[in-house]
């Protein structure tokens, strides 16, 4: 099968493009893709050498690339537009819609979707993002009485990235906790954990992918063996079903769809939105 190359172009950085065209990419199963990110295309030269990758990859292919485009400015739309392969202008197919329901004519001000646009909303990121960090896996400062939402659930099984990704993508405070060992022989929370147990939130996760997961982070010891790990997450779901403590199997979704479940089974209001 013919591999087929996949270019990004931006003004910016290039992640509206990214996130919109691997969206659009998984739908062609079977398809292999060879993804090429062309970001802060901002000036005119710039244009005509992505303009030339493009025409190159073309050249030495079968099949003609495909061009992600979310550059706003038109002289520059208008010189990739040469570039020999599929283009799919994201702001041609929704700013005309929007400009006609609207009847408005867009700014085509470049860094509106990324950058620091909104300066009130990229600090409440930060602010987030460092509370994360602060209160990761019951960081020394367990500050839980400001935490939008707290994960609990046994190690490696998703909770430091999804707060993190949290804190990041909408400004959410959100701390987590790791289910120790003394906890899971108990199935006691701490006081502490039950004081805020509204905010409580569990992750879990399949066995065999939780021992994969470890075995690769620490292979030895009794850590990452089968017995230890079905014996955690069997006291962890007890844990869970005792306090009435919502939780999600992480095991095949990804960091985004864990996240979106998390914020529609808590109802936690998103600070900033992406």
């Amino acid at each position: 099968m013919n591999e087929r190359t996949v270019y990004f172009l931006s003004d910016q950085t290039g992640v509206t493009a990214e996130t919109l065209g691997h969206s659009l990419l998984t739908q062609f199963d079977g398809q292999k893709f060879r993804q090429v990110t062309l970001p802060f295309i901002d000036t005119e030269d710039k244009a005509r050498e992505a303009v030339r990758k493009i025409n190159l990859a073309a050249a030495d292919a079968e099949v003609r690339p495909i061009v992600f485009s979310t550059l706003v400015q038109d002289e520059f739309r208008s010189i990739v537009r040469e570039a020999d392969g599929l283009h799919l202008d994201i702001f041609d197919v929704f700013l005309e819609p929007l400009e006609k329901e609207f009847q408005s004519a867009p700014s085509h001000a470049p860094g509106r979707a990324h950058g620091m646009s909104d300066i009130n909303a990229y600090m409440k990121r930060i602010e987030a993002t460092n509370f994360a960090l602060a209160n990761d896996d019951g960081g020394v400062s367990r500050n839980y009485d400001v935490a939008d939402v707290i994960l609990i659930g046994v190690s490696r099984s998703g909770k430091t990235p999804t707060c993190l990704y949290l804190a990041l993508q909408y400004g959410v405070y959100a701390a987590n906790y790791p289910l120790t060992e003394d906890e899971l022989e108990s199935s006691d929370l701490p006081g502490f954990l039950l004081e805020q147990k509204h905010k409580l939130f569990g992750l879990t996760i399949a066995p065999d992918r939780l021992r994969q997961i470890r075995k690769e982070r620490r292979p030895l010891g009794n850590y990452s063996t089968a017995q230890q790990v079905r014996f955690e997450l069997r006291e962890a779901e007890k844990l869970f079903k005792r306090y009435g403590i919502p939780n999600v199997d992480t095991t095949e979704f990804s960091i985004e769809e864990i996240a979106s479940r998390i914020l529609d089974s808590t109802g936690v209001e998103r600070r900033v939105r992406p």
